[in-house]
């Protein structure tokens, strides 16, 4: 009775064998599907029209070899169809793909591109996979097999797969895990990497045991980084200090040493900041070419390889707005995760000396925000601010324009009696100055101090991130981070050259603006002089073309500023015309010749 019963079980696994061999040779499995899942709830499996086909390792067949990947294919029963996971945790959604375990998806809910959110992860030919795991160095090819799901919570999602080390006997295996956990209303979420040695065997994967990817772009797309529109900067912070980092134009990964507190991928009004919690890390930055993608930014992430049976490591990730009141959470703790003195908030905030005078400016606009909450109306509150600061010292420099053209005789009359003795010049017009009390710079001087305002402001109005959909006026400038319009050109159509596709109001206004301010401020030897009426009429139409496709708060910060200038010059004007009078009536009256005596008309004899 028991050979019966051994043969009987044979005969079962037998006939088992050849029935799946059979159902795979003339009846294969229907093409593989996605399915996805929303915090734990159940969606129709959806079909695919191109899922990578599987070697009979499991290997996608669009994987290569990497050069130092010592791992062969994974050695679990894993899913043969690819899978998804939304989370949506209030304020991004986010969607993950079990091939890899990576996003393929990062959407905010609160900021729009065009009709839609924007997509922080931007994808060119193929379908962006950001936060891959590659066993290897930068240049190894990241895993792509299909990993298993497990949904913790809400919002919790984990991937797993086992994996065989190559040329090395036994059951040398090792499970990857990748766990993300979000935080509600939070950018920022966590990321644990675990390699878990089933062996008790250590990683030695050739100098570095995995490497942690994101690429190829932050969002939202682009068409290209002109570095005024959209740009892209590379940030270390150390010690205190945000670095500035120089990435290699030709697209090789450059390594950042001094294990930096974070690293982030910054763009005009949005970032990534990775915050690596290992205590051996490498920073590396890529703007290596790819496909479909107009300039790639990628940031890697390299775990050096360490003789232990587990590794367990622990990122965060920021992935949203550069904005200050978004990033100063992480500073002062009011956060999900804790954290306090990390200085995300130097992600948004300006460098050099024209810093602090930005970051005040800032506060005067967001000041003026909360009074009026409409930015084009602070925006022009706080023009009329600076104006109004600084009018006596513009006061001033006329009055010293205005004496300089009643000393300008007398300096004449010093230049051609030595104009043979410059030396001897100098000296007596230094004395001739100081003797009328009168500084040669004090004309200059109001303008030079207020350079610096003008930059800081230029800055300000074309950076600040709150300015990113502020509407000013309904329909016409509804957003004053970008160019107005009051007619666009059909889609695909532009002017030759130029390149404009709408026609737009605020240049004309700034043309009209400008222009009316130069001919009132004019002086009479500025009129006669041809060099300076070129100047006048030329300038004017030179910055016509380059701020076209300004943003329209800068424009309207511009035009306010000639404006206000403008009635400004008037009443200075009139207060010197008044002052003219007042010198005529206080120099001394010019002696008129004595009447000569009446002729003395002879009589006729």
């Amino acid at each position: 009775m028991e050979k019966k019963t051994i043969l009987a079980i044979v005969l079962s696994i037998l006939v088992i064998v050849v029935f799946y061999v059979i159902q795979g040779v003339f009846f294969p499995p229907p093409t593989p599907a996605v399915a996805e899942r929303r915090a734990g709830e159940s969606v129709p499996v959806q079909p695919i029209e191109s899922a990578p086909s599987m070697d009979e390792s499991g290997r996608s067949d669009t994987e290569t070899s990497p050069l130092a990947l010592p791992v062969e294919t994974a050695v679990d029963s894993a899913p043969v169809s690819e899978e998804r996971v939304i989370i949506d945790n209030g304020v991004v959604v986010v969607v993950f793909s079990n091939e890899g375990g990576d996003i393929v998806s990062y959407k905010l809910k609160e900021h729009n591109d065009k009709e839609d959110s924007v997509e922080m992860i931007v994808s060119g030919e193929k379908e962006a996979h950001a936060f891959s795991i590659a066993f290897g160095g930068v240049d190894t090819t990241p895993v792509s097999t299909f990993f298993n799901t497990r949904q913790i919570s809400q919002n919790i999602v984990e991937f797993y797969r086992d994996f065989k080390i190559a040329n090395v006997g036994g059951e040398n295996t090792f499970r990857l895990t990748k766990r993300y956990e979000f935080k509600p209303n939070e950018y920022m979420f966590e990321l644990t990497v675990i390699l878990n040695g089933r062996q008790n065997a250590g990683f030695n994967f050739e100098g570095a045991a995995y490497t942690l990817g994101f690429g190829p772009q932050i969002g939202p797309k682009f068409e290209k980084l002109d570095q005024r529109y959209e740009y892209r900067n590379y940030y270390t912070y150390t010690n205190g200090k945000r670095k500035t980092e120089k990435v290699n134009a030709t697209g090789m990964p450059t390594i950042v040493g001094n294990r930096p507190v974070w690293a982030s991928i910054a763009g005009k009004y949005f970032t990534l900041i990775a915050l690596p919690y290992p205590a051996q890390y490498d920073i590396a930055f890529s703007t290596r070419k790819e496909a479909g993608v107009a300039v790639a930014s990628r940031l890697f992430i390299v775990r050096p390889s360490l003789s232990i049976s587990q590794i367990e490591d622990k990122y965060r990730f920021y992935l949203g707005p550069k904005s200050q009141e978004a990033l100063a959470v992480y500073s002062n703790g009011k956060n999900t995760f804790n954290l306090t003195n990390m200085d995300l908030v130097k992600i948004a905030g300006t460098s050099g000396i024209l810093a602090p005078l930005e970051t005040a400016l800032k506060w005067l606009l967001m000041a003026f925000y909360k009074l009026i909450p409409n930015y084009g109306v602070a925006i022009i509150l706080l023009t009329f601010l600076v104006k109004l600061l600084f009018f006596p010292l513009t006061r001033k420099g006329s009055e010293s324009t205005l004496k300089m053209q009643a000393l300008a005789p007398k300096i004449k009359e010093i230049q051609d009696k030595y104009k043979d003795n410059t030396q001897k010049m100098n000296a007596e017009m230094a004395e001739f100055y100081k003797k009328e009390g009168y500084n040669p710079m004090s004309g200059c001087l109001p303008l030079i101090i207020q350079i610096p305002i003008f930059f800081a402001m230029y800055n300000l109005f074309n950076n600040h991130f709150d300015l990113r959909g502020a509407m000013f006026i309904p329909v016409w400038i509804p957003d004053l981070s970008l160019p107005e319009a009051i007619w666009n050109f059909p889609e695909g159509i532009s002017l030759p050259i130029l390149g404009w596709t709408a026609i737009r109001a605020l240049p004309f206004i700034y043309v009209a603006s400008q222009l009316l301010y130069g001919k009132i401020t004019q002086t009479p030897e500025q009129t006669n002089n041809t060099q300076m009426k070129i100047m006048l009429y030329a300038m004017p139409i030179v910055f016509f073309f380059i701020l076209y496709d300004v943003p329209s708060g800068l424009l309207i910060y511009w035009i306010m500023s000639n404006v206000l200038t403008l009635f400004q010059q008037l009443a200075i004007n009139k207060f010197l015309a008044q002052k003219k009078v007042a010198m005529n009536v206080q120099q001394p009256p010019i002696k008129q010749p004595s009447k000569l005596p009446p002729k003395i008309k002879k009589r006729k004899r």
